[in-house]
């Protein structure tokens, strides 16, 4: 698989993500409270009393992560793919570090669920990072 698929693939996950939290949370933020990440789990509510602002802010984050994440897949700029590697890697390891220090509010189950799906976006943004420094030039415009 080359730099760029492998590029491609990544940013288009965290994309992804970045749209379904950052939709969700922006303009249904009582119920993202409520319901994320859905399918009867509940890792929002059981964390502290509802905020609209900040869950509001929450989603716009996510959506702005997904704004750079798309436009770095988009033109492959080298200088892109790097600060969307970089701002999913600089929000994603603060955000994994909280919840590791705080799984108490979450059943068993969701103790591992909850770090392993923040994990999932630390990874793909340090591969998208590894994979554009490492192949600078050709691979990236």
């Amino acid at each position: 698989m080359t730099p760029q698929r492998i590029v491609r693939i990544a940013l288009a996950l965290l994309a992804f993500i970045g749209l379904q939290v950052g939709l969700w949370a922006a303009f249904a933020p009582q119920s993202f409270y409520d319901d994320f990440p859905g399918a009867g789990r509940i890792w929002v509510s059981v964390d502290g009393p509802y905020n609209q602002h900040l869950v509001r802010d929450v989603g716009a984050l996510n959506l702005a992560l997904a704004v750079v994440a798309i436009v770095a897949l988009v033109t492959l700029n080298r200088a892109v793919v790097l600060a969307a590697g970089g701002a999913w890697l600089a929000y994603g390891l603060p955000h994994l570090t909280y919840h590791l220090r705080h799984l108490d509010p979450l059943d068993s189950a969701d103790q591992v669920a909850v770090p392993l799906s923040l994990l999932l976006s630390v990874v793909v943004a340090g591969m998208v990072l590894w994979t554009a420094w490492r192949n600078p030039g050709e691979a990236f415009s």
